[in-house]
C-alpha cells in the first residue's frame, strides 16, 4: 500500500532513501525530503508490503499529462520484482489520466513495467521522451 509522506514518517522516509547511492549525504537528504513537500506537483511515497511494514519509497512528479517516476527503492530483502511493480500498480492508480514515465535513473524499471503490462515501445507515442 502506498502512504502519501507525512513529517511523522521521516524517519522512515530517510532510512529508505539512504538505501539510494545519491542519498547517503545527510544535506542531501535533507533536501530532498523538502523538495517533496515544496510542491504540490510531487510526491514522496511509502510503501508498505503484505505484512504491513515498510518497505520501499517512491517519489513521483506531476509534468502534463506524464507522471514521473523520480526514485524508486525497496529495502534490500524486498527487492523483488513483483514488489516494484506493485508499487508502480498503485502509483498508476493515484493518478489514471497520467502515465507513467522514468527518468535516467528510472526509465529501465518503468520500460520492463510497461512491458510487463503489454505496452512495448513501438507502441509509445512519438512525442514520448522514451524513443
Amino acid at each position: 500500500m502506498l502512504l502519501k509522506y507525512r513529517s511523522d514518517y521521516q524517519k522512515i522516509a530517510m532510512g529508505m532513501l539512504s538505501l539510494l547511492p545519491n542519498f547517503k549525504d545527510w544535506d542531501r537528504l535533507q533536501k530532498e525530503l523538502a523538495w517533496y513537500q515544496a510542491g504540490d506537483d510531487r510526491n514522496l511515497y511509502l510503501w508498505k508490503d503484505e505484512h504491513d511494514d515498510f518497505a520501499g519509497a517512491l517519489g513521483a512528479e506531476v509534468q502534463g499529462d506524464y507522471l514521473v517516476v523520480r526514485l524508486i527503492t525497496l529495502m534490500p530483502d524486498k527487492q523483488l520484482t513483483r514488489n516494484t511493480w506493485q508499487m508502480l500498480d498503485e502509483l498508476a492508480t493515484t493518478a489514471p489520466d497520467r502515465r507513467l514515465m522514468g527518468t535516467l535513473t528510472t526509465a529501465k524499471i518503468i520500460a520492463k513495467w510497461e512491458f510487463y503490462h503489454g505496452q512495448s515501445h513501438r507502441e509509445r507515442s512519438t512525442a514520448d521522451s522514451g524513443q
